[in-house]
């Protein structure tokens, strides 16, 4: 049974897009900040969409000039909270191991309740489900 959401909680949600620059990681933090008050499993969204975020503006077209992403978020207390990383796309390349660099989507493994890729390399969307914590 999931635990009460307390009643000045209400569905949230946000869209935002921002320029493809790594100063923008951030602002994504601090604007999701604000949509996650009461959010039990804050941290774990936070640390995920900055994982996101970034690999948006190193990894995919949006780090071109010019090139944007755009994050949301939804807030259904008592549920679950919903992120999606949107960028531009490109092409896809495994990560190669390398103890430094490249785990990412392990963390999105390790902190979401469930999560998947969608599109190609005209556009690519990462999305996440983060249920609200049993009692």
């Amino acid at each position: 049974m999931p635990i009460p959401a307390p009643r000045a909680l209400a569905l949230r949600t946000t869209g935002v897009t921002y320029p493809g620059a790594a100063d923008q990681i951030r602002v994504v933090r601090a604007d999701l900040r604000a949509l996650l008050n009461g959010c039990p499993m804050a941290d774990d969204v936070l640390v995920c969409a900055s994982e996101l975020a970034t690999n948006a503006v190193l990894h995919s077209q949006s780090r071109l000039p010019g090139g944007t992403f755009t994050v949301r978020g939804k807030v259904s207390p008592g549920d679950y909270f919903w992120l999606e990383v949107e960028d531009e796309g490109g092409p896809w390349t495994p990560a190669v191991a390398d103890p430094e660099r490249g785990h990412g989507l392990d963390i999105m493994r390790s902190l979401a309740d469930d999560w998947g890729i969608e599109g190609d390399h005209d556009g690519r969307t990462v999305w996440a489900r983060f249920d609200w914590p049993s009692p």
